[in-house]
């Protein structure tokens, strides 16, 4: 496992939300909604994360409707959050 990859995740709340909640296939506005998170917040932590490799677009070049999931990668920084007990960190 990339340890500077699980830094990045680990020091951002905004990042951990979203690496918790892509257990599925979810859209930007699903994100916003569940996590009661701005849309710039969102679209910077997507594009962070998707940057790393840890989630990808799964709807390739649309511009609107686009769909995230969990790369292999991300769900190992996932189960590494996990064991450090850093998903309870994540409260609004």
């Amino acid at each position: 496992m990339d340890n500077d990859k699980l830094s990045l995740v680990a020091r951002s709340k905004n990042r951990r939300k979203i690496i918790f909640v892509l257990e599925s296939n979810k859209m930007p506005s699903q994100l916003k909604k569940e996590l009661k998170l701005e849309d710039s917040n969102v679209a910077r932590a997507l594009r962070e994360l998707q940057k790393a490799g840890l989630i990808r677009c799964i709807t390739g070049s649309a511009k609107m409707g686009r769909i995230y999931q969990l790369t292999n990668e991300g769900r190992e920084i996932r189960k590494e959050l996990i064991a450090m007990n850093l998903q309870n960190n994540i409260a609004q």
